[in-house]
């Protein structure tokens, strides 16, 4: 038998932190510096006042809260002001924000720390330590970047204490006009008030609170909440309904010209030619320049050309008839066939990393060690692309020594490297506007349509350029969701308990890419993303084993909503219900049996089950039970078939995402993920074909229309916890809940994404 690699986390964890060059002697012993004084200045208009790196005071009483993070639907712009909002003691509509300057407090210290490799029940030192120096380096690292559902909870701590220590400034400040205690003050909607009947406005206060000192900080108990907890309206609704929001492609700087795109069809290949006199007498053309050089391997842009016109009509024309001979490249013959073929040579002949084991896990053969019957299974999921609805685009501008950036971007600061790398400038010379974003779900992380912007921007004279891919370019040339493959195999008892439960998957690894394109540093070790959503798992199997093998992948592959989850959740899902048909058990009943020690996780799973009630004639109820990203989900689908087709009518949604900022945006979230989920879930498939992607535009890469969409139903968990994640969560457990009400009604079992009848 294969013994599983088993590679120290220790070593793991803390060479990487080596590599980064952040860990030096005894700078683990000291404490995580602070998050809520800023080394660069806000920027201010109109005599406001910085009472720190988070929070200005204007004298009409306005309160500018800095944004580190991109509004891509997910509702940040609303529930992140919040936190500042009710610690401050203000009304959420005298909150206006400001783009957060790039400055390492801003960073996303809880993304990168929830990215280490340790399961959820986990406890011990290693843990603890691990976590403390990756939070360490997160903050030194500062990386402004929205993601991993981390927002609320990166901000949860520090926002809230600048809205605290703003509020105890203003107090100190009230207190010494009015010579007493500041103890004898309180605050209440913008406005410092004491006993006696005196109150200064928080406008009044502003200029002497910055000079004085805040004493005591005292944060909020959760009773004591007055806006955290409510559904507030979301900010950034009336501009999206009326037309005034504005996303990336609605820049518009004076002078502007546009950019259409033309990259390499087959993955690896280049450019041998470009002949730019053949389209420079097309309408509007005003140049052709060939971006190749400032791309990173293994991104989702290729090499190729741009061509730069007027409008981006006149510019996707004559990119279209732009003549160009590409070179073979080493990636001609592959296919996705081919890479399936890969991933099962290297199940067969790797054991891979072994990210959780629990007792003792054998050859699994019946009538050994108490063994009456043995299952096993094997599950695939395909490349998926992002496909949001925002085109990809970015407006960039390089005139005399500076570049200005006009970009949709979920990382400010990997856009601002970028932009200064291929201009060859300081990032201080880089001046970067984040709109809004029209989808993200990991795509707009990367910042190769940046890259390629400000190449084709150092051409044009000094003139802003507009770059835009149309739905072929994104389709074609997307760093996409991990294919994956999945091996199960389990032992049952005569009795139906399961006393041997073993998982080994194989796939490409997100992070390795990830982090090799966009900050230079070499692959190795596992990557939490390949396993997440299998080795994670909350079910107390008494001997079970997950390990997972990473295939290098010449297909470029990034985050997709709920990344690893978003497969390994139909793996892991799907065979559990196996194991419980295999034990002659219902799937709620098995589920509930293994999880004794679960309680948040029983919980949930028994409000959406008893909210789903009795499925219809006709219909059946799939369950399916997944914690990501710190929130536990259970989803039961009401699903029926006619003929081949899957059909979703309605789906309930239980989560335990802890504390509720604000239950409405929690509610879309869910409704979006499970929405986004079963896209993917009945109709999601990139195929490789000859080293090209097939798949071009909506008509062959499909997506749920609004008459396919069921009713979702949100049922919030009422929590004390902090925070966890949110805007992934509920997509993972979707597909395997559908799976698993389609095995009920037709007796198959559908063990590859999309999800087909035969």
């Amino acid at each position: 038998m294969l013994k599983p690699t088993r590679l120290s986390r220790r070593r793991f964890i803390f060479s990487g932190v080596a590599a980064a060059g952040a860990l030096l002697v005894g700078w683990g012993a000291l404490p995580p510096r602070q998050r809520v004084r800023a080394s660069h200045p806000l920027p201010l208009t109109g005599g406001a006042v910085a009472l720190n790196g988070w929070v200005a005071i204007g004298t009409d009483g306005s309160v500018s809260v800095a944004m580190p993070r991109s509004e891509m639907g997910q509702g940040v712009h609303t529930a992140l002001p919040m936190l500042v909002a009710e610690e401050l003691d203000v009304p959420l509509s005298a909150v206006r924000l400001l783009q957060a300057p790039l400055d390492s407090i801003y960073g996303n210290v809880a993304m990168l720390r929830d990215g280490l490799p340790f399961h959820p029940d986990e406890q011990g030192n290693l843990k603890a330590v691990a976590q403390w120096t990756v939070g360490k380096v997160a903050r030194e690292l500062g990386l402004q970047i929205t993601g991993g559902s981390s927002s609320v909870k990166d901000a949860w701590g520090p926002m809230r204490e600048a809205g605290a220590t703003a509020r105890a400034l203003l107090v100190a400040a009230a207190a010494r006009e009015w010579r007493v205690a500041p103890a004898e003050c309180r605050t209440e909607a913008g406005f410092v008030l004491h006993a006696s009947g005196k109150r200064l406005a928080y406008g009044a206060l502003a200029a002497r609170a910055a000079l004085s000192e805040p004493g005591e900080v005292r944060l909020k108990q959760p009773r004591e909440f007055k806006l955290i907890g409510t559904p507030a309206p979301r900010r950034d609704s009336a501009a999206k309904v009326n037309g005034s929001a504005g996303f990336g492609i609605d820049a518009r700087p004076p002078g502007l010209l546009y950019a259409a795109v033309r990259m390499a069809p087959v993955l690896g290949a280049g450019v041998a030619s470009v002949d730019a006199q053949a389209v420079k007498g097309m309408p509007g053309v005003s140049r052709v320049v060939d971006f190749s050089a400032a791309l990173s391997p293994l991104g989702g842009a290729r090499a190729g050309a741009a061509v730069v016109a007027a409008s981006y009509w006149q510019a996707k024309q004559a990119a279209l008839a732009l003549p160009i001979t590409w070179t073979e490249g080493p990636h001609g013959k592959l296919s996705s066939e081919q890479i399936f073929q890969e991933f099962a040579a290297k199940l067969d002949s790797e054991s891979g990393y072994a990210y959780h084991q629990v007792g003792e896990v054998g050859a699994i053969a019946q009538g050994v060690g108490g063994v009456a019957k043995v299952l096993n299974a094997e599950y695939r999921a395909p490349y998926l692309a992002h496909a949001a609805m925002e085109p990809v685009n970015c407006t960039a501008q390089v005139k005399d020594g500076k570049v200005w950036l006009w970009a949709a971007t979920q990382s400010p600061s990997l856009a601002v490297k970028a932009a200064a790398k291929v201009a060859g400038v300081a990032a201080a010379d880089v001046v970067l506007e984040v709109t809004l974003l029209g989808g993200g779900f990991g795509r707009r992380l990367d910042v190769d349509m940046v890259a390629q912007a400000v190449a084709v921007a150092m051409q044009c004279g000094g003139a802003p350029v507009q770059l835009i891919w149309s739905r072929e370019d994104d389709i074609g040339h997307d760093v996409y969701r991990p294919a994956a493959l999945a091996r199960f195999s389990a032992g049952l008892d005569a009795g139906g308990k399961v006393l041997v439960y073993d998982n080994h998957s194989a796939s490409g690894s997100v992070s390795h890419q990830f982090f090799k394109r966009n900050l230079g540093l070499p692959p190795g070790g596992p990557d939490k993303t390949t396993a997440e959503g299998e080795f994670d798992m909350q079910y107390e199997f008494a001997n079970q084993r997950i390990r997972h093998v990473i295939v290098d992948s010449p297909v470029p592959l990034g985050y997709w909503r709920s990344v690893g989850h978003s497969h390994n959740a139909f793996f892991k899902e799907s065979f559990v219900d196996e194991l419980a048909h295999a034990a002659g058990q219902d799937g709620v009943a098995f589920r509930r049996a293994l999880l004794a020690r679960h309680p948040r996780h029983l919980a949930v799973l028994d409000a959406a089950v008893a909210r789903a009630g009795a499925a219809p004639a006709g219909r059946a109820h799939g369950v399916a039970l997944h914690q990501s990203f710190g929130t536990i989900v259970a989803q039961v689908a009401e699903v029926s078939v006619e003929g081949r087709e899957i059909r979703v009518h309605r789906v309930v949604c239980a989560l335990d995402c802890g504390i509720a900022v604000n239950p409405n945006i929690i509610a879309q979230q869910a409704e979006s993920a499970v929405v986004f989920g079963l896209s993917a879930a009945l109709f999601g498939a990139v195929t490789i074909k000859d080293g090209k992607v097939e798949q071009s535009n909506f008509h062959d890469y499909p997506v749920l229309r609004m008459g396919q969409a069921p009713e979702v139903e949100t049922i919030i968990i009422a929590s004390a916890e902090p925070p966890e994640g949110m805007g992934e969560p509920a997509t993972p457990p979707i597909a395997p809940a559908v799976a698993n009400a389609v095995f009920k009604l037709t007796g198959q079992r559908l063990r590859s994404l999309p999800l087909t009848l035969a």
